[in-house]
């Protein structure tokens, strides 16, 4: 069996002395040029070792350098190199948290007929457009003012619905409940003067002044001798 190729040709060149060649011959120019060949890959790789270590310290701004800093490429110049902290938020995105016994809540109107309210308590989202229970009107949350759980919450269209669903939504409240109010583009054209008055006597200074496509948010309670001073 004939041995492989590489074999051969190693063996091959391996075998032979130099003495066997006459003086001149090409194998042994090809001995000399291996010779220099060495010689020459170290030096070439010294000289770009060299280069490259004059080039990285110039971009990554070595002393006495002119040229852009590596990082000034990644960091703003307002801020280099360090981040702000945010802003810590509390329930319901506070910017600060509430003593104890109280409760953190946080109420939008709705702006124009476009976007819809929002009320939210003790981080908890009651009414809003994403859970689809805000409507055109009123939007009144009724809160257990001792658990602080929701005990119903309903939209009352004051542009075309029938204010008598509203006051019987608040005629019957127990004393220590919460009552959450946002509007929602139009909240006072069917509004009456029975319907005043009950939000009056929640602790509303501003209803009596309600009128059409007014924003109004209201936190009362039934029971309350004094007026709101959420609104």
């Amino acid at each position: 069996v004939p041995p492989k190729p590489a074999l051969l040709l190693y063996c091959s060149h391996s075998a032979r002395s130099p003495s066997s060649a006459p003086a001149g011959s090409p194998n042994q120019a090809g001995e000399v040029d291996m010779r220099l060949a060495g010689p020459l890959r170290i030096v070439a790789l010294v000289v770009t070792v060299g280069l490259t270590w004059i080039v990285v310290s110039i971009l990554l701004g070595g002393p006495g350098s002119g040229f852009p800093r590596i990082q000034q490429l990644f960091t703003s110049p307002e801020n280099p190199g360090t981040a702000e902290p945010r802003a810590r938020k509390y329930k319901c995105g506070l910017p600060q948290p509430c003593p104890e016994e109280h409760l953190a809540f946080r109420m939008v109107s709705g702006a124009a007929n476009v976007i819809g309210p929002k009320i939210c308590l003790e981080d908890k989202m009651l009414m809003s457009s994403v859970q689809d229970n805000v409507g055109r009107g009123l939007n009144v949350a009724l809160v257990n003012g001792v658990s602080g759980e929701l005990i119903e919450a309903r939209a009352f269209d004051m542009w075309a619905g029938d204010v008598n669903d509203l006051l019987k939504f608040i005629r019957p409240l127990h004393e220590g409940t919460l009552v959450f109010v946002a509007s929602y583009d139009d909240p006072a054209t069917k509004m009456n003067e029975e319907t005043r008055k009950l939000f009056s006597d929640l602790g509303s200074r501003n209803v009596k002044d309600l009128a059409f496509r007014d924003s109004w948010v209201f936190v009362g309670a039934k029971g309350v001798q004094n007026k709101s001073p959420f609104e």
